[in-house]
């Protein structure tokens, strides 16, 4: 090969081989950060991607050893949520500019259901983020409308 042709080729490598990298970086890393609610700092997984928030917290057997995962959203909308391949139930929390604005506590699981089979959960308004909670949490923590939650790191 000549010597064009050798660096077209290992570009072409190298760049395959970081694009499948990146792409199941993207699956199995997931950013983290911490929020606060009702004086409470949650460690949480970002479902900062379409296919992390398609994904959610589907396929796991728990949330340990994180207290939440949160889903922060580009634009304002009732965000519908399912509990899609969940294996235990949740408090699903929506909010907007970091007040809460609804709120559904204890969704149970659905197994056996198929998509378009799932109960809709969405909130009443409008809203910008969602943070999905171990079930009885919004019990057991007093959470009402109006609380807020703000991000530490």
């Amino acid at each position: 090969m000549k010597k064009g042709n050798n660096f077209k080729f290992y570009f072409f490598i190298i760049f395959f081989v970081a694009a499948i990298f990146l792409f199941f970086w993207q699956r199995f890393h997931w950013p983290e950060a911490t929020v606060s609610l009702k004086e409470q700092n949650l460690q949480v997984l970002v479902a900062d991607s379409i296919y992390r928030q398609q994904k959610g917290l589907g396929d796991r057997d728990s949330l340990e050893p994180y207290d939440g995962m949160i889903f922060p959203f580009a634009i304002l909308s009732k965000h519908t949520f399912v509990m899609r391949e969940m294996r235990f139930p949740i408090d699903i929390v929506w909010f907007k500019k970091g007040e809460v604005v609804d709120y559904a506590p204890n969704v149970a699981i659905e197994p056996g259901k198929k998509e378009g089979e799932y109960i809709e959960y969405k909130p009443r308004i409008d809203a910008d983020m969602v943070l999905e909670l171990p079930a009885g949490w919004a019990q057991a923590n007093e959470l009402k409308i109006g609380d807020k939650m703000t991000l530490v790191e």
